[in-house]
C-alpha cells in the first residue's frame, strides 16, 4: 500500500485528518493510503485490505429533504432508510444523485470520505462498527483509504451514533 497522493480530494481528506488530530488504533496519526486499485465495494476493499467486510466503513450520502445526510455504515450492512428517516423525524431518506453528493462533498460516489468536504456535512456512524478494534473509511478518491478507530471516527465528523440498518 502507497501513502497518499497530491489529489486534491485526498489532501483534503488528510489535511482534515490532520487538523483533527486524528489517529490510528494503534494511536498513531491518520495517513490516507492508496490501494492498487480503485475499491467501489466494501467487500472489494475489505479484500484489498484483508480485512472483514463489517470492518468497511461505508459513506452513504442521502438526500433528507434537500440536506444532505452522511451515514457511515458497516460494510456488513444495508441502511434501512425508513428506519432512518424515521428515527430522524423524516418523512423520507432518498439515496442522493451523483450530483447532489459532489455538490455537497467535493468529492465522486466509490470514495466518500467521512471529512474533507468544503463544508459540515450531518453524519450518523452505525454503532455496529464499535465491534471492531480498527476500521476503514474511503480517502476521497475510490482508491484512497484510511485507518481509524470507531471513537476516532465519532470524534473527527462529529457525528451521532446510530442503529442504521
Amino acid at each position: 500500500m502507497v501513502t497518499m497522493s497530491t489529489h486534491p480530494n485526498i489532501q483534503a481528506v488528510q489535511d482534515a485528518l490532520e487538523s483533527a488530530d486524528a489517529t490510528d488504533a494503534a494511536g498513531q496519526p491518520c495517513q490516507v493510503r492508496m490501494l492498487p486499485d480503485a475499491v467501489h465495494t466494501a467487500a472489494a476493499a475489505a479484500a484489498a485490505l484483508g480485512v472483514e467486510v463489517g470492518q468497511i466503513a461505508n459513506s452513504l450520502i442521502f438526500d433528507a429533504g434537500g440536506e444532505p445526510l452522511l451515514v457511515l455504515t458497516s460494510g456488513a450492512h444495508r441502511v434501512d432508510t425508513a428506519k432512518v428517516a424515521a428515527d430522524l423525524g423524516l418523512a423520507a431518506l432518498k439515496r442522493a444523485t451523483p450530483e447532489f453528493v459532489r455538490a455537497h462533498t467535493g468529492q465522486a460516489i466509490g470514495g466518500v470520505a467521512p471529512l474533507g468536504h468544503p463544508k459540515p456535512v450531518r453524519t450518523l456512524v452505525d454503532t455496529a462498527l464499535a465491534g471492531y478494534p480498527e476500521i476503514w473509511a474511503a480517502g476521497g478518491v475510490p482508491r484512497a483509504v484510511f485507518p481509524t478507530t470507531y471513537t476516532e471516527l465519532l470524534r473527527i465528523t462529529a457525528a451521532t451514533p446510530a442503529e442504521v440498518a
